[in-house]
């Protein structure tokens, strides 16, 4: 495995790169609105503790700079006592048994949640049918499914996420606007994200977690309907 690979499974895996300890980066660089690497070096040493940093601050250190070198080493000791141990322990079964589990179980257990939220609540609250999006749209736009109304057409792309990632839903809107204004321009309807989750940690039942998406799905349906 790549140094890289491991160095970003693990920095996701134990949360370090959490608001908590590096602050609400997001947030800052926009505030900041850099026109160089430089500017947004000095900018985020010197104000993120002070103007973005979120309620349940976490300081390692007394300044930024020194904040994320204590994160480094966390990280290292994650990566050389935690995660060198798990790998040396990993049999070939496991690893058969593994790759069974992800591609028929796992697609087969995410196909059927993905219909309940889809097909269940939304198909319910909106009155309307939901389809499948073909694989072309997938793969060009970002589209998961599709609404089909007066011949033209709505499209929603599902992104899995917990509770805990909601504060990254931007970052997902924004890594996908290029796609899904292609759509727009091409297909001719806008694209709506909607970020699921299991309705608790045993549940196996998913739920709509930006619920205000619905209506905003519902009024570009009667948008549609209006101009037709």
């Amino acid at each position: 495995m790549s140094k890289e690979w491991v160095l970003n499974a693990a920095f996701n895996r134990w949360q370090l790169n959490r608001p908590k300890y590096v602050g609400k980066v997001s947030e800052a660089i926009r505030a900041c609105a850099p026109k160089t690497l430089d500017e947004w070096k000095d900018y985020y040493f010197n104000e993120v503790s002070r103007k973005h940093a979120p309620s349940k601050w976490t300081p390692l250190a007394q300044d930024m700079r020194s904040q994320l070198e204590e994160i480094g080493r966390r990280l290292y000791v994650k990566i050389s006592e935690n995660l060198r141990s798990e790998v040396e322990s990993v049999t070939e079964q496991d690893c058969i048994e593994y790759v069974y589990k992800v591609v028929i179980e796992r697609t087969y257990e995410g196909y059927q949640t993905e219909r309940q939220t889809i097909y269940g609540q939304l198909a319910k609250e909106l009155g309307i049918e939901v389809h499948p999006a073909p694989d072309e749209w997938d793969r060009k736009y970002n589209v998961d499914f599709y609404i089909e109304t007066k011949g033209k057409y709505i499209g929603i792309q599902i992104k899995p996420m917990s509770y805990s990632e909601m504060h990254e839903a931007h970052n997902w809107q924004e890594r996908m606007r290029t796609s899904h204004e292609r759509f727009e321009r091409e297909v001719g309807g806008k694209v709506f994200i909607i970020f699921s989750s299991k309705a608790s940690q045993n549940s196996k039942t998913k739920v709509i977690l930006n619920t205000e998406v619905v209506k905003q799905i519902a009024d570009e349906i009667d948008k549609i309907e209006a101009s037709s």
